[in-house]
């Protein structure tokens, strides 16, 4: 129990208390959007450039954070080139994501175990500059979405007719992506590169189960987040498991819980 009033694991608890509030909000709407494995590709791209700042000695999480907003311009770029097919965009960033780095990581000296952290998960080695990265992350999306919340939720639901209502569908694209961008960059120290895209999908899926309504979704989303985060960061530092794992566990956990209850609930109202 003396883990609980360390200061790594209240640096963690706070650090994913903030992500957890950040990811579901953009989640709803890439959700929606049908662009759910953007989460997978940013994610990539951001170890590339985490590997890059090990390697010039630069700061590893801004590093990545700047190959997130670049990727992020990438996949827009693409999106409208290739209108038809635009996943197509997510498919050739995330190949070049991983293939970058993969070749950062050959010409590592040293330094690929802690590029592995960013992989996995790290939450226990955030220092204050990352908890404050994450806390200014986490307003600017609160602010954003606040501000920007019809048209986000016009845009998400039927984006043509959004732009034949006058909306600025490209602008509104690149801030969604961009958002998406730093939100990945901050989360990957926390649950892992190969885990981030849960938090932006998993909440979100749970609360379609029973929501009624985009803004209780919305609501729903987070409370499913956050209750994740805090119940997967508890178990792991009272039973020494990977904390990254865990959080994603209970969202999925909570996930299962939630669809085995409405079949449940269904099957009780036919009878």
């Amino acid at each position: 129990m003396d883990i609980l009033y360390s200061d790594f694991f209240q640096r963690a608890i706070l650090g994913g208390v903030l992500i957890g509030l950040a990811a579901p909000l953009l989640g709803i709407f890439l959700v929606l959007r049908r662009l759910s494995m953007i989460g997978d590709t940013l994610a990539h791209v951001s170890i590339a450039g985490v590997a890059l700042g090990f390697l010039v000695n630069i700061y590893p999480l801004g590093m990545g954070l700047v190959f997130s907003i670049i990727a992020a311009f990438g996949i827009e770029k693409l999106r409208k080139t290739y209108k038809t097919y635009a996943e197509l965009s997510i498919a050739i960033i995330m190949s070049g994501g991983v293939a970058l780095a993969t070749f950062l990581f050959s010409q590592g000296k040293g330094f690929n175990l802690n590029v592995t952290s960013y992989l996995f998960g790290s939450i226990y080695t955030l220092d204050n500059t990352d908890v404050l990265i994450v806390g200014i992350v986490t307003v600017i999306v609160l602010c954003v979405v606040f501000f920007l919340f019809k048209e986000f939720f016009l845009m998400s639901f039927d984006e043509d007719a959004a732009g034949v209502s006058g909306l600025p569908i490209q602008y509104l694209n690149m801030v969604i992506t961009i958002l998406t961008a730093l939100v990945i960059s901050v989360s990957i120290k926390i649950v892992g590169a190969l885990l981030v895209s849960a938090l932006l999908t998993i909440p979100v899926a749970t609360s379609l189960v029973f929501s009624r309504g985009f803004k209780q979704t919305v609501i729903w989303s987070v409370i499913y987040s956050e209750i994740s985060v805090v119940a997967g960061l508890l178990i792991a530092g009272l039973f020494n498991y990977a904390p990254g794992a865990t959080v994603v566990l209970s969202l999925i956990s909570i996930l299962v819980l939630t669809l085995l209850f409405k079949l449940t609930f269904r099957r009780g109202l036919s009878i």
